[in-house]
Order: C-alpha cells, then structure tokens, then sequence
C-alpha cells in the first residue's frame, strides 16, 4: 500500500479459486469474521500496518524466533487472526481425539502382538521397512499404556470446505510455543475482540501437559520430577523447549546434564545428583541414546533405552513412534480407526496414491504434472514436488525416485488449501492455510488445545506453508468460550508465560570451542521443527 493506504484495508480483497474461510464466493463476510471485519474494517491502512510492525517488533525482543538456514529469525505473526466458529470446533475436537486414539492403538499393537498384521489390516512389510519402526524398543511399556502423550495433526480444508487430515505427528511435534506466544500478543494488540468474542483460551496448555507426564510416571512414583530435554540452543525450536520448561515449572536439560546409575537415570544439579522419572524428549529417536542408536551422538545419554525398558523413567514421547508418522501409514488409518474403535472416520484423508502398488504407480507416473509427490518419511515440506509447479527436468528426477524406491513415495492431487486474509505489501489478500491442533493424552483422556497453529503461506499461490519453505503463522480463535466484559482486558492478555524474561537469543558459534562444531550441527538435526 502506498497512496491507498488510508483507504479500509478491506478495499479490493478479493477471494481465489480456493474455499475462503473469511469471505463466500459472493462477496458476502462469514459470520465466524462478522467482528473481526467489522473492527478492521474500522481501521486506516496505516493503523493496520503500524499495528503489525508493533507486533514484529515485540516477536523479535522476547525472542520468539527459529532458524532458517543458520539465520535466527522472528517467525512472522499475521496481523489478520484466523477464525474457527464453534460448529467447526465440533466436528476437528473429536475427530482429532479419534484420530490419537487410533494412532495409540496402532502403536501398542505395532510394538506388542501386530494383530493388525495377522488379521490383514496393515501389511506386515509396512511395518517392517518404515525407517521409523525400531526392533529395540520392542516390549518397553509404558507405565499408564501412553505413546502419544503429545501430537499435532495436519489439517486442512480442500475447494469444498472439508476439513481433510494431512499428515500425522507423533514423534516430537513442534510448533505449540507459538500458538502461546501468538496469543499474548494478539490478546493485548486487539483485547475488545476478545472482550467481545468469547475467545477460547489457550494457555491451559502447559499446564495439561505437565499433568499428562507425570500421570505418565513409573509406577510407584508420587511426585515425579520431570525434565525437558532439548538438543541445545542452536536447534531451531529452541525457544519452543526454553519456553515449555519455563511454564511447567520444570528443568530444562541437555544430554549432557543426565546420566544413568543402575537403570536409573539422574541429572547433574548443583546439589548433587537428582532422580529423573519423566523425560519429555524434543530429540530425534537417532540421537537419544548412542548405545542403541547413533554412537557419536553427544544429544542423549548413554543407557536411557535400557532405564525405560527396566521401567526405571518414562521418555515422551516414546521411542520408535514414527513408524505412524510414515506418510504410507497415513493412507492405512481410516482402516485402522474402524478396526481399533469400531467407529467411522470423523476427520477423512487427503486421497492418496500408495506408490508401491503397480497399478497405482502406473497411474501416478502417467500423471505426474497433475500430482503432488511426498517422501513418505519427510518434513518440513523438504522433498515434496508439486507438479503443475515442476519443471520437466524436475518431473524427471521424481520418476527416478519412484521407479529406483516405490516404498518410499506417496502421491496426493493438489489440494487447493483454503485462503484467510493476510496482511501483505499490497493489502489484505487470501493466503492458504493449514491448521496443527496438539493434543495430549494423560491415559484416560485426549484433550485437544482449541485452535492450535495456524501455518500461512506468506507467497501468493504458495501451498507450502512451513515455516522453513518461508511461511508465517496465524492467531487461531476458536469461538464459543466464556465471554468477557469488553471494559475489562481478557484473562489471556493479563498472563505472562512464565512471568520470566524474554528467551535468550542463541549463542554465536564463535562463542564456543572448536571442538563443540559436530555438536552444533546435531543440535540442528537433532530435534523436530514446524
């Protein structure tokens, strides 16, 4: 915006040929927006855009940052909050449960008696070969019979509206800081919409969390003591580890800090030694525990596999849960909520194409320029091939990949993601979006954050919406809470996460001993980002 920037920042939005969550093809505004377009369409351009560099600039002072390329950068907060009604919330709430219900169900019986296998829901070569599935931790159980203690389930709407899962996440999802984060920072920059719109409040989170782990203690423990363990400062979800320590009220421990004494694990502390009964884990399975895994992983420590299989410390989420997170898995769960819970899917896939089947392979290969192609085993967005968008030297290589590994590739249509006003250089215009809930299992109950993150692609036409293919993120409102007087500031905008200072930013390389570079680059790999 330059000279029409006093115009109503509204002027000249206009919706794409994808389902618009704020305006219906016929220009009309979609009653969960009514207050949110009525209040921005009170503002100038000017006030809008001054808003949102006061929101980018408290972002990068409290830290609230991930790495790009060895770059720390603030992760971008559109100004424009995206809007669930509570209709909506009624159909994602439970079909997410459903969702983690199944995904549990799967793993116990993957890691236990595979009667999926025996009675032919799930191939057994699936399983066998999915690069996540971990023979060695065979027959460790988990104290109250949790393996997804927290995940984040990828939804999105397709052309029609429908909310469509995209992807499973239950090995260590990331993301949940910035929902938290968001949230503060749009409470206080706009706290009469939330006076107003009975907001559903998020910061319940940490709080769930911590019940869940301890819920999750060996047997026999009564106050557990639990520890967040993270990569280092230099994995490009840092903040999100420094933060949920922060405000669970819990230590936050690198590898270094623990160490295992008869099956047991303990941590480091200026007192002496401390018992650890609950690991909540955001490292990698490979770099966990270099017995069993990566021998020169300096992330875990040494003998942390064998203390969970004694029944000796709880590690959140468990170890090998990938094998659910493989995108050929994923074309397996509406069978396996039937065969689990005896129930009908409540939240439908994206079609997929399992690239392993020749005649679906064949198709696929004939269609290449039409689909979207998936490592099974990515993230991150890294890998994935869009082919309207592919370049015949592109399209090439993929044909390679399939034919040269089959097992390894999905393929799915474009699915035009639906569109949220963004705010951009040019005014607000439709962005396509995908939602992440977390949710968090304590054992008798799964318990689904209301909204969770909201990843937007900042690039018009762009569908990848990760943070680290250059994507943003959205304030998600789920309507239908306890509604406030609008005198009075939301309960959301008066709490401090954690009432401490801002995350430190991360330390320069230089700052360290020529020495510690390997374990820089682990600190990087080491641990899941969004």
């Amino acid at each position: 915006m330059t000279e029409e920037q006093d115009a109503t920042p509204w002027a000249g939005y206009a919706p794409s040929a994808a389902w618009d969550e704020a305006v219906d093809v016929e220009g009309s505004v979609r009653e969960p927006y009514s207050r949110v377009y009525a209040e921005i369409d009170r503002m100038s351009g000017d006030d809008l855009y001054s808003r949102a560099e006061s929101l980018a600039s408290t972002y990068l002072a409290q830290g609230v940052t991930f790495d790009h390329a060895g770059e720390e950068r603030p992760f971008p907060l559109d100004i424009v909050p995206r809007v669930i009604g509570a209709d909506e919330w009624e159909i994602i709430e439970p079909g997410v449960s459903q969702r983690v219900k199944a995904l549990e169900a799967f793993l116990a019986d993957a890691y236990g008696s595979q009667h999926c296998v025996t009675e032919g829901i799930v191939p057994r070569k699936l399983i066998a070969t999915s690069q996540y599935f971990y023979r060695s931790v065979s027959g460790v159980e988990p104290a109250n019979g949790v393996r997804v203690h927290v995940s984040g389930i990828d939804l999105v709407r397709d052309q029609h509206g429908i909310w469509r899962v995209l992807e499973d996440n239950v090995r260590v999802p990331s993301g949940v800081s910035y929902v938290l984060s968001n949230r503060r920072a749009m409470s206080q920059m706009f706290p009469e919409m939330f006076g107003a719109m009975g907001i559903r409040p998020v910061l319940e989170y940490s709080r769930r969390l911590r019940a869940a782990l301890a819920k999750s203690a060996p047997e026999g423990v009564d106050d557990p003591t639990i520890v967040v363990l993270t990569p280092g400062v230099y994995n490009s979800a840092y903040y999100e580890h420094s933060l949920l320590a922060r405000t669970m009220g819990v230590e936050l421990v690198e590898g270094r800090d623990l160490e295992t004494v008869n099956g047991r694990v303990y941590m480091r502390t200026t007192a002496g030694r401390r018992r650890v009964d609950v690991i909540y884990r955001r490292v990698d399975d490979e770099y966990l525990d270099p017995v069993v895994f990566r021998p020169d992983s300096a992330l875990g420590a040494p003998g942390l596999i064998n203390a969970a299989r004694l029944g000796n410390v709880t590690i959140a989420n468990a170890v090998g849960n990938g094998v659910a997170d493989d995108k050929l898995m994923y074309t397996y769960m509406p069978e396996l909520i039937r065969y689990y819970l005896n129930e009908e899917p409540i939240l439908p896939n994206v079609d997929t194409w399992r690239l392993e089947e020749p005649d679906a392979r064949e198709e696929v290969l004939d269609r290449l320029d039409e689909l979207v192609v998936k490592p099974v085993d990515g993230a991150g967005g890294k890998g994935v091939t869009i082919g309207p968008d592919a370049s015949a030297e592109e399209l090439d290589r993929v044909r390679a990949q399939i034919l040269r590994d089959p097992r390894g590739w999905i393929a799915q249509p474009v699915v035009q993601l639906s569109t949220v006003p963004t705010l951009t250089e040019d005014g607000l215009e439709p962005r396509h979006v995908d939602l992440r809930p977390f949710a968090v299992h304590d054992g008798d109950d799964v318990w689904v954050l209301p909204g969770g993150l909201t990843r937007v692609a900042l690039a018009r036409g762009q569908l990848i919406v990760n943070s680290s293919q250059g994507g943003g993120s959205k304030d998600t409102w789920v309507l239908g809470g306890v509604r406030h007087r609008a005198s009075s500031p939301p309960p959301e905008s008066r709490v401090e996460l954690s009432g401490m200072s801002p995350v430190p930013q991360s330390a320069h390389p230089e700052d360290y001993v020529a020495g510690q570079q390997q374990q820089q680059q682990q600190q990087q790999q080491g641990g899941a980002s969004c």
